[in-house]
């Protein structure tokens, strides 16, 4: 029988997934309103050049590190799942544009372009916020094996500049099936360049190899290290960057 702590109501904010989604919602509304705030700024003699600094210093930092963890906690998760797969890699493509637009921000010393590019980031972000809020949250709130209270709290450890827990080893041979692609495409997301982990499992990952060329091609090493007949050790790694 389940503890009183844990009874909460289905769909309800007593939910820890509704929560979860609602703690998501609060941080993008935050940079919602950050940006325009910058648009909303009156112009003053002489203030552009602050203006502009201090809209790069947004997008650059708080705006970065919102887009970076979001990719590491909840994009990597839903990576490894095939019903958000494509919804993944569309996301993907606006934070990559995202990040095109602000480093021309950062470069541009036009004060009309500096507007501009900034009224098309907003745009831009205002399109990948709203597709995580009404596709990627609740698909990952009804995918089997996703825990998206467990994500959004990685999620908002990696806003407040702490690091996530990074096992050397890991060991999915208890976990259920389901459950375990999720796990180690999240595992994968917190490699640096050149580190990697050791998978154990119960059978030879083939498929799990196959989902990996498919997300990660180029950018990912493969290595049995053990091939049965009873376990299966794999060192995963995100291959290092050329000097």
């Amino acid at each position: 029988m389940a503890s009183s702590s844990e009874i909460y109501i289905e769909a309800t904010e007593t939910d820890p997934a509704v929560r979860a989604q609602i703690a998501i919602r609060a941080l993008h509304q935050r940079l919602r309103i950050g940006l325009a705030a910058f648009g909303e700024s009156e112009p003053v003699a002489g203030s552009h050049n602050v203006v502009h600094a201090a809209l790069v210093d947004f997008c650059s930092g708080e705006l970065r590190r919102h887009l970076a963890a979001t990719d590491q906690a909840l994009f990597a998760a839903a990576s490894g799942a095939a019903e958000t797969r494509l919804l993944v890699r569309a996301l993907r493509t606006t934070t990559a544009a995202l990040d095109a637009h602000i480093d021309a921000l950062a470069a541009t010393t036009d004060t009309t372009s500096a507007m501009a590019i900034a009224q098309l980031i907003e745009a831009v972000l205002a399109v990948h916020l709203a597709a995580e809020e009404t596709v990627l949250l609740p698909a990952l709130a009804a995918l089997p094996g996703a825990d998206l209270p467990a994500l959004v709290t990685d999620m908002l450890t990696l806003l407040a500049g702490e690091e996530l827990d990074h096992p050397p080893v890991l060991d999915v041979r208890e976990i259920p099936h389901g459950r375990r692609h999720l796990r180690i495409f999240a595992r994968y997301a917190r490699l640096s360049p050149g580190e990697g982990f050791v998978l154990i499992n119960n059978h030879d990952p083939n498929s799990l190899r196959r989902e990996f060329e498919a997300t990660h091609p180029g950018t990912h090493t493969w290595d049995y290290l053990e091939s049965g007949p009873e376990i299966w050790r794999v060192r995963i790694g995100k291959a290092a960057v050329d000097a």
